[in-house]
């Protein structure tokens, strides 16, 4: 026995590893989950596919110069499962996703399209609910649906439902948010509690009940933003950590301009129930995503005023101050324990919990 054990230990051929192989020859999940296997993705195949300037940038959204105005522009696709989930549904969830993404440049989001895929068998009450509820969220983000379109699948060849959309917004002149600017002394806030959304929508599709309904945040964050850009237009980031959650947020941020972060644990808002899911399901509630929330690397000294005029709105209630950029281990973020230790927080492979956005 002690023999075959060893024969197992040590034969590579023995070993298994439940995450998806780096040298992966197809797409497997973890491609999509805006972790590693996203930032590979990109480099290896969709970067020289189409590299140029302005993509080299990659942030939520781009900035372009086109007659004398500076337009963002982005675009999303949005393959959740379940379409409805308690706090919101696939409808809401792709407007907010692409106002959330021009935010994060200080655009003001003015016209989105859409774009419907449909799987033959859907039922029209449902494509209809998802198109009520876009609209009435385009309405309430103060964006105009401008133009659209729709396909059919046949059976067995889609998820029901699935919605990609464009936006555009106006970019304020003297502002530059994009992730190259954090700076060593920066604060880092965020603009609520985090993990919300993915526990909300995994608490549905496994039929998981936690003594009490976690709701998802979903919700249009331009007007935050704005806010914040009232107090100084010196905001040098804005993330709105989706998937994978705020640790790959951070840890881009982190990779891009060449500095580290360092955030305190305790200081992190994490609800009670959503601390309690994800100790349920084996999750680190820093990888799991959100649809409402915001990470800001602004200058410390306009730290204060920016963390007060965010939490003056609704969207901002509850912000909190959780670390700063620093000049020591670049491209790493840090994470100060509760125990008083100190761990590294990577960048995900994957995501925890696929199929969410």
């Amino acid at each position: 026995m002690a023999d075959l054990t060893e024969a197992l230990a040590t034969d590579p051929a023995n070993w298994t590893c439940p995450a998806p192989l780096r040298d992966q020859g197809v797409v497997v999940m973890g491609h999509g989950g805006g972790g590693a296997l996203s930032a590979e993705l990109i480099d290896q195949v969709f970067a020289p596919a189409y590299g140029n300037p302005t993509l080299a940038g990659l942030a939520d959204s781009a900035v372009l110069q086109l007659g004398g105005a500076r337009l963002a522009f982005s675009t999303d696709s949005y393959v959740v499962r379940p379409l409805f989930f308690p706090g919101g549904c696939l409808g809401d969830l792709a407007v907010n996703g692409t106002v959330n993404d021009l935010a994060m440049s200080g655009a003001r989001p003015a016209y989105l399209s859409t774009a419907f895929v449909l799987e033959e068998g859907v039922e029209i009450a449902v494509v209809d609910r998802v198109a009520r509820a876009l609209g009435a969220a385009a309405r309430a983000a103060d964006v105009t649906v401008a133009t659209g379109d729709t396909k059919v699948v046949e059976s067995g060849h889609g998820d029901g439902v699935y919605v990609t959309t464009a936006g555009v917004g106006l970019v304020p002149d003297g502002v530059d948010i994009r992730p190259q600017r954090a700076r060593p002394g920066d604060a880092v806030l965020v603009s609520g509690p985090i993990g919300l959304h993915g526990v909300a929508v995994m608490s549905v599709r496994e039929g998981l009940e936690f003594g009490i309904e976690i709701a998802s945040d979903t919700a249009p964050l331009a007007g935050l933003v704005a806010a914040m850009l009232a107090v100084t237009k010196d905001v040098h980031v804005l993330r709105d950590p989706t998937r994978g959650g705020l640790g790959a947020s951070l840890n881009e941020i982190a990779r891009a301009s060449g500095t580290g972060v360092r955030i305190t644990e305790r200081a992190v808002p994490v609800p009670d129930e959503v601390a309690n899911a994800c100790g349920f399901l084996g999750l680190d509630p820093l990888y799991v995503a959100n649809e409402g929330r915001l990470v800001a690397f602004v200058p410390r000294g306009h730290a204060d005023a920016v963390l007060a005029a965010m939490r003056a709105h609704p969207q901002g209630a509850g912000a909190a101050l959780i670390g700063e950029c620093v000049a020591e281990h670049p491209g790493m973020v840090t994470v100060a324990t509760g125990l008083g230790g100190t761990r590294v927080l990577d960048l995900p492979l994957g995501e925890q919990l696929p199929r969410i956005c």
